[in-house]
């Protein structure tokens, strides 16, 4: 299964990759969201994992390019550090399948990534 990790924090990107990488998933990993989105556009992901603020291209533009352009319905996990309601509402408004505060629980992240890539199988 081959994931995305789009986020602009090094230590958060890095170690949310290694972990994913340590439970079988091949992944990519890029800090500025143009970069992810041009991934996106060439490669096939199971899954996006995007942070919501990112130079270039912001988590909400990466999701709503997938559903609105791409018409593609992969499942798309986005990651804020931003408390505010309609924010997350936004989120889901948009396309994304769920959304995670940050600091991110590894445990929790893995459960709902399990959760969405079973419903595609």
């Amino acid at each position: 299964m081959r994931i995305i990790v789009a986020e602009d924090n090094d230590i958060l990107r890095k170690s949310l990759s290694f972990f994913l990488e340590s439970k079988g998933f091949n992944v990519d990993q890029f800090s500025d969201g143009k970069e992810a989105l041009d991934a996106i556009e060439k490669e096939n992901y199971d899954l996006i994992l995007t942070d919501i603020n990112m130079p270039g291209v912001s988590g909400m533009e990466i999701t709503q390019h997938v559903r609105e352009n791409l018409k593609s319905d992969t499942p798309v996990i986005i990651l804020t550090s931003s408390g505010v309601e309609q924010t997350e509402l936004d989120s889901f408004d948009i396309g994304a399948n769920e959304f995670i505060a940050k600091p991110v629980s590894p445990a929790v992240l893995l459960v709902r990534i399990n959760k969405l890539l079973k419903t595609r199988i």
